[in-house]
């Protein structure tokens, strides 16, 4: 059975000291959470982490899987090279423009481009060195975008993977564990077994997998 990972005095006691969200991040997040499943949102603690991975690392391209609504693709733009460019992934066109309606209100147009379909046929036709990539999609797939990505990822950028630990179900026995959350267990072992990466599983919201890639 899932249980909280994280009270929601300990996440509110974190938010009230974190870097508060900007003012489009935060009526998006609040659009999103009256319409759809907030669930499914990074939110104000993880959004602030990616947007702190991403002014880390400084990459010249980001590659997202699973758009939603655009909160965390506003977040990983937000430390991109100059003249950088993130491009984001989701199967469905019925949040689209909601997502590009906040993208334009970030002032990211030009540095976003949304991309409709599936992911596994996308992927190999974007023909560039991602030095961050964030995989928040179908559970089921975790592995085979790890697999399409990895080629794409020069030596020293970075993969991260949401949901890893998904709602605490990957520590139950198998047989009590549902099909995502299997996947997920899947996925990090994958990560941990591979030697061309370094691995950091961060217990944040529902789980966050950074893998750094050390080799070819």
């Amino acid at each position: 059975m899932a249980h909280t990972l994280v009270s929601e005095e300990i996440e509110k006691y974190s938010e009230s000291f974190t870097t508060p969200e900007t003012d489009v991040l935060a009526a998006l997040n609040r659009s999103t959470s009256t319409r759809h499943d907030a669930r499914m949102l990074s939110g104000h603690i993880q959004g602030a982490l990616l947007q702190m991975l991403s002014h880390m690392i400084k990459p010249k391209y980001v590659l997202e899987l699973g758009t939603f609504t655009g909160y965390s693709a506003i977040c990983l733009a937000q430390g991109l090279q100059q003249g950088g460019h993130l491009h984001t992934i989701d199967v469905s066109n019925e949040l689209t423009g909601m997502a590009a309606s906040y993208i334009a209100d970030a002032g990211l147009t030009s540095a976003i481009t949304q991309h409709i379909g599936k992911a596994a046929d996308i992927i190999p036709t974007l023909d560039y060195p991602f030095n961050l990539v964030f995989i928040d999609a179908d559970k089921g797939n975790y592995s085979l975008y790890y697999d399409l990505v990895f080629e794409k990822v020069p030596v020293g950028g970075y993969i991260v993977a949401d949901n890893v630990l998904f709602h605490g179900e990957v520590i139950l026995p198998t047989e009590e564990q549902g099909k995502a959350a299997r996947s997920m267990h899947a996925y990090n072992q994958k990560i941990a077994t591979d030697p061309r990466v370094e691995q950091l599983l961060l217990p944040v919201r529902d789980g966050l997998m950074i893998a750094r890639k050390v080799s070819n």
